[in-house]
This record gives C-alpha cells, sequence and structure tokens, in this order.
C-alpha cells in the first residue's frame, strides 16, 4: 500500500517539463474541466481540448527547451507531439490523475515532402504519448494531431476513451499506411528533453536550420499538396 500510494505521488507531482504547477496550467485545467469529479471524464475533457485546442506544428526550434514544455506548449499554442503529450501529461497531473510520458519511434508516411526533405527520412524518433492512471490500469493518449490537420491529410482523427490505448491508426481513410510503431522507448517520469535534443542533432542535422528559416510555415499548409501527389 506504501509503495502504490508513493507511486501515485510520484506520478502527481509537478516536473521541470511537465510543470503541472505552472499558473497557466492550473488555470487551464480549471477552465476545462470545471466541477467534473469523474477522473475519465476529466481525461477525456483535456484529451479533445489538447488535441484540436492546441496546434500541431513541426517547424520549432528542437534546441530550446521551451519546445519541450507543456506550459509553454499551452501558451503558445501549438507544439509537435512531444510538447502536446507533455501538455497532456502535466494536464493530467494538475487534474489528479497519476500521468507520465512515453515515446516510440515511429514511421509516418504521410508526412509532407517539405518534412521529409527537411528530416532527411519518414523515421520519426521520440513520438510522444501520455499515460494515464485510470480505473485501476495504465492507458495511452496521444493527443498530437488536430482534427484539422486530419482532414487536410485524409486520415481519422485519433479518438480517446480513457479506456484503450489511444496510438495512431496503421491506415488512413483510403487504406494506406499511416504509422508503424518501429521501437518502444518506454516511459518517463518527466520528458528526457536534452536526450531528445542530442538525438535529433544527430539524426536530422537539416531539420533545425530548416525550422529556423521557415518559422511561418506550417503542416497544415502542407497537407493538402502531399495528399494529392499521392492519389493523384
Amino acid at each position: 500500500m506504501a509503495d502504490q500510494q508513493n507511486d501515485k505521488a510520484r506520478y502527481l507531482a509537478p516536473g521541470s517539463y511537465l510543470d503541472s504547477d505552472h499558473p497557466a496550467i492550473q488555470a487551464f485545467v480549471d477552465e476545462t474541466v470545471g466541477d467534473i469529479a469523474d477522473p475519465t471524464q476529466k481525461a477525456l475533457k483535456l484529451y479533445y481540448t489538447i488535441r484540436d485546442g492546441i496546434r500541431y506544428h513541426v517547424y520549432l526550434d528542437y534546441t530550446d527547451p521551451k519546445t519541450y514544455r507543456a506550459s509553454d506548449c499551452l501558451i503558445d499554442k501549438q507544439g509537435f507531439c512531444v510538447g502536446k503529450a507533455a501538455l497532456m501529461a502535466a494536464a493530467a497531473r494538475a487534474a489528479g490523475i497519476p500521468a507520465r510520458v512515453g515515446y516510440a519511434d515511429v514511421k509516418n508516411h504521410l508526412a509532407s515532402e517539405k518534412l521529409r526533405k527537411a528530416m532527411g527520412t519518414d523515421l520519426f524518433y521520440w513520438h510522444g504519448y501520455a499515460e494515464l492512471f485510470l480505473d485501476g490500469h495504465w492507458v495511452k493518449a496521444t493527443p498530437a494531431f488536430d482534427k484539422a490537420l486530419c482532414e487536410k491529410f485524409g486520415v481519422i482523427a485519433l479518438d480517446f476513451d480513457g479506456k484503450e490505448d489511444s496510438l495512431f491508426q496503421p491506415y488512413d481513410r483510403n487504406n494506406r499506411r499511416h504509422m508503424e510503431y518501429m521501437n518502444d522507448r518506454g516511459t518517463y517520469d518527466d520528458v528526457p528533453a536534452q536526450e531528445i535534443i542530442d538525438d535529433f542533432d544527430k539524426y536530422y542535422p537539416d531539420l533545425g536550420n530548416y525550422a529556423a528559416t521557415h518559422k511561418g510555415d506550417s503542416l497544415h499548409d502542407e497537407a493538402g499538396d502531399s495528399v494529392a501527389d499521392k492519389t493523384g
């Protein structure tokens, strides 16, 4: 019993990147969940608000620690999978739900041609998701791609019911392969930002310069061209 209580406290405590004690996150959670008491219903409300209310954006400064921090993702109202997963976990903790972050290496077959060229590959290292402790077990939640972006790519937006793991669908609406999980990196109490920064520098040497000079670019704008290239 003592171990369970210690684990619960561990996954409720704020971290450097899962900064659940930040005033902006506290206010966001209060506004989002209101007087909802049930943990699963809180989680669902947070998930859909973060999935669709925080824009998925990839042209970021990946050397900047703020790119990986929950509160910065919330304040900027945009972020990539790692930032949005951090926000989901931090918001859950602020709502009294034990939470942590997890990572996997995935192949994304629906990235835009511009993004593929900038990365030099379709293998995404350190794809982020959140894990929440609900009804006595851990369940994965992946709020990365907002609904608007999914519609542009012809992908069904990823739902979450608080009971089953919510990961990316293997196929899109046209039965084209969408995501493949290649390597599970496991879960962490907080975002291992420096390790991610080092790996991004190693595996994506051109991405940083590209993102720095294309801050106004958007995967949302590139999505239509990418789908047209594959279907035309």
